[in-house]
């Protein structure tokens, strides 16, 4: 009986170690930037932060997030923010749009003169995608899709002013599942294709399926997995069915996934992710922050670089960075500020 409890525990011991392992809590944190904090803005929980390149804004979604998971109805909006003026105030683009709103994952898509934004709505009524039209800074609420495939949505980019794909984090909603699924990293999220019609399942098997953006120019749909630390890579047909590439081990929670004028991808990430749910729990006050940059050039050839790395002091737990030109918007969970970086 002593051998096979001695037994037991040495199992727990290292299932426990393996854990903490593969979510970060062995690694050290030590400051790393190439530059300066330019700029704090002051918007709660800009979780998302996306740039128009050609008109030089970027749309922030904001939603005051007390803990994780929410228990009562949380409020939040969308932002513009001039980049030809850094110096210049967000403008609350969703002011007049008065059903519960708590954006999430957002995307922007512009063409003839056109700009739509989707947004992943969070509610205590369900969840929700609202596609909106942007015109000279007013926001026009053109649509609400609903869909059992919508279940634990996160992120969403568009393909067009129609269509898009969009992640659920989990299988599971709640309960005992939904604990096993994060803590062991269960394989069971999915990505969703909506065609302007109906909804369908695109893939599958993915643990946390988080941030997601496409390459246009190469046909690749880039998925953050950040329970495995991987981007995942897959080629979109002309179908929009998608084929599986690679996995791209990245060594930390990757999260929003944002594209510079190269191609480049860059990701916000928790480098901790016990550390970020601690965090996120509220029963610690601070969180890492980091940005990877992933240079992409094709199968098995990539580079990657951790561009910023910080304990969470100037700011916790980082989920996306938004470059333009020398600078970088990074946003986070539940902070109550944003940072403007300058790279040197």
């Amino acid at each position: 009986m002593k051998k096979k409890i001695i037994f037991l525990l040495l199992i727990i011991t290292l299932l426990l170690v393996g854990l903490m392992k593969s979510t970060g809590f062995f690694r050290s944190i030590k400051k790393e930037f190439d530059g300066n904090i330019l700029k704090k803005i002051n918007i709660v929980g800009a979780e998302d932060i996306t740039i128009n390149h050609i008109d030089s804004f970027a749309i922030i979604s904001s939603t005051n997030r007390k803990n994780l998971p929410a228990i009562n109805q949380e409020h939040g909006g969308l932002y513009f923010f001039d980049l030809k003026n850094i110096n210049s105030k967000p403008i609350l683009l969703t002011e007049n749009f008065h059903k519960p709103f708590a954006p999430h994952g957002i995307s922007i898509y512009s063409k003839n003169n056109e700009t739509t934004i989707a947004a992943v709505n969070h509610t205590i009524n369900g969840e929700f995608i609202e596609i909106f039209k942007l015109k000279d800074l007013k926001l026009t609420h053109i649509k609400t899709l609903e869909n059992e495939l919508v279940s634990t949505p996160n992120d969403i980019v568009l393909l067009d002013h129609e269509t898009f794909y969009l992640t659920n984090d989990h299988k599971f909603k709640t309960g005992f599942m939904r604990m096993i699924e994060d803590y062991i990293g269960l394989s069971v999220s999915n990505i969703i294709f909506y065609d302007g019609k109906k909804f369908v399942e695109a893939a599958k098997g993915i643990s946390y399926a988080n941030g997601i953006n496409y390459d246009k120019n190469r046909s690749l749909l880039f998925v953050a997995s950040p329970r495995k630390f991987e981007i995942k890579i897959y080629k979109k047909e002309t179908d929009n069915s998608l084929t599986f590439i690679e996995n791209i081990y990245c060594g930390t929670g990757v999260d929003n996934i944002e594209f510079d004028l190269k191609n480049n991808l860059w990701i916000g990430a928790h480098p901790n992710l016990l550390h970020f749910n601690s965090y996120a729990f509220g029963y610690n006050n601070i969180s890492p922050s980091e940005i990877i940059k992933l240079q992409y050039f094709g199968k098995e050839d990539y580079k990657l670089e951790t561009v910023y790395l910080e304990n969470g002091e100037e700011m916790s737990g980082s989920t996306v960075a938004a470059p333009f030109g020398n600078l970088i918007l990074m946003g986070n969970v539940m902070d109550d500020h944003f940072l403007i970086l300058k790279k040197y």
